[in-house]
């Protein structure tokens, strides 16, 4: 399984329990699908750079994972579906010769 970092922003409207919501449903769906090593960090409402669908802020949210990559696209096609997240973005970052150095 490779790793991947997802960072999404959900609507600023969406009080504590809704947002709590959201982060536990897309760990759900992660695990379903075959991801381990879930690290969820919330980062909290912060301004935006720029004006997004009306919105001036949003909450940031950052999951790092390990899961096969149609564990990814089905993450990414609920995030697209969803009405509480206004962006995101998944990468999956670079392996560098140390990093791999100190697994071995």
């Amino acid at each position: 399984m490779a790793q991947y970092e997802t960072m999404y922003i959900l609507r600023p409207d969406l009080n504590d329990e809704l947002v709590d919501q959201a982060i536990d449903k897309y760990q759900g769906l992660l695990r379903e699908q075959g991801a381990g090593e879930i690290d969820t960090q919330h980062r909290g409402k912060r301004r935006l750079a720029y004006e997004i669908n009306r919105h001036r802020e949003g909450v940031y949210v950052q999951m790092n994972y390990a899961a096969p990559g149609t564990a990814v696209a089905a993450l990414e096609k609920s995030m697209r579906l969803s009405d509480e997240v206004i962006r995101y973005l998944t990468i999956k970052p670079e392996v560098t010769a140390a990093a791999s150095a100190d697994e071995e």
